[in-house]
């Protein structure tokens, strides 16, 4: 058995086929990657799973994090260069968050 991994991550990378995803989570290095390339960094730890269970933690994830935001009463942003960074439309993230 593996020996748990206690550690930071401000970054990810995910990685899905047909049998399973990779999330790879990274530790992003001193200078910002340049507007569209991927973030390097020193990876943390990568976690395989199932895709069922991707979707099923998504979903969890997703639930928890409205509800504390609800419970908290405050909205937590995500800045407009940081979406387009990750290629997701401002109206796609309001979708998903708000319905």
């Amino acid at each position: 058995m593996a020996e748990p991994c206690d550690t930071y991550a401000d970054a990810f990378h995910i990685n899905i086929g047909p049998f399973g995803c990779t999330i790879n989570f990274l530790l992003s290095g001193p200078t910002p990657p340049a507007p569209g390339s991927i973030t390097q960094g020193d990876r943390v730890a990568s976690i395989r799973m199932s895709l069922e269970h991707l979707k099923a933690m998504t979903f969890v994830l997703h639930r928890h994090l409205v509800g504390y935001e609800q419970q908290a009463h405050i909205s937590i942003p995500l800045p407009t260069e940081v979406l387009r960074g990750m290629q997701i439309r401002e109206e796609d993230w309001q979708t998903f968050w708000h319905g």
